[in-house]
C-alpha cells in the first residue's frame, strides 16, 4: 500500500495514535461518569481531536486508494474532512454549554458516521486486493458499518432534542454509532498501524 507523499511509518504512527486518542476519549468518559463529572470536557476535546487526527490518515491513505477509486476516493476524503467539523462542532457545543451533552452528541455522532463512511468505502476498496490482510479489511468494513449508525441522530439535530427523556427508538439506535467509534475503530487504527510500522 503506497501513502499520499508519506512514508510508510509516518501513517503507522497516525494510525496508532488515532486509536490510542480514542481509548484515552472512553477512559475519561468512564472517569466522568465514576469519579467526576469535569473530565468529560477531557472526553469532548478528545472527540475533537479524533476527527482531526482521521482526517490526516485518510490524506496519508489517499494515494493508495485514491488509484483504485479515483471518485469514490475523493468523496470519501471529503467526507471524513466533513465529519471532523461535525465531531468538533459537537465539542465546541458542550465544552461551552451551547446545549447539553445529548444535543452535542447528535453532531458527533454524525461526525463520527461520516468518518465511518470513508472507513467502509476505504476497506471495501481494498476488498479483492492483497493491500492489506482480509481481516483487517473485513473489520474496518464491520467497524465502518456500526460507525454509520450515528447518522440516525439527524432527526434528533433537526429536532434539536437535547434530554434523554423518551427517546424515539431510531434515536436510541443511533448511539450503537458510538460503539463502533469508541471499540471497534480503535482496534482497526491500531491494527493498521502495526501493519504499517512492520512493513
Amino acid at each position: 500500500m503506497t501513502t499520499n507523499n508519506f512514508s510508510t511509518s509516518t501513517a503507522g504512527w497516525i494510525a496508532i495514535v488515532t486509536g490510542a486518542t480514542i481509548i484515552l476519549a472512553v477512559v475519561f468518559l468512564i472517569l466522568m461518569y465514576t469519579v467526576n463529572g469535569r473530565f468529560g470536557t477531557v472526553n469532548d476535546v478528545l472527540n475533537g481531536l479524533v476527527g482531526i487526527l482521521s482526517v490526516a490518515l485518510a490524506w496519508m491513505l489517499y494515494a493508495g486508494y485514491h488509484a483504485k477509486s479515483p471518485w469514490m476516493s475523493q468523496i470519501a476524503l471529503a467526507l471524513t474532512v466533513a465529519g471532523a467539523i461535525f465531531a468538533m462542532i459537537g465539542s465546541v457545543l458542550i465544552i461551552f454549554e451551547f446545549t447539553g451533552f445529548v444535543l452535542a452528541g447528535w453532531y458527533t455522532g454524525i461526525g463520527n458516521a461520516l468518518i465511518g463512511l470513508w472507513l467502509a468505502a476505504f476497506c471495501y476498496s481494498l476488498l479483492h486486493t492483497d493491500s492489506l490482510p482480509h481481516n483487517l479489511v473485513f473489520f474496518g468494513l464491520v467497524a465502518g458499518g456500526f460507525m454509520i449508525m450515528g447518522m440516525l441522530g439527524i432527526p434528533g439535530i433537526l429536532a434539536r432534542v437535547d434530554t434523554m427523556d423518551s427517546l424515539p427508538w431510531y434515536l436510541g439506535t443511533g448511539y450503537l454509532g458510538f460503539l463502533g467509534t469508541y471499540v471497534l475503530y480503535p482496534i482497526w487504527a491500531i491494527w493498521l498501524g502495526r501493519i504499517l510500522l512492520a512493513r
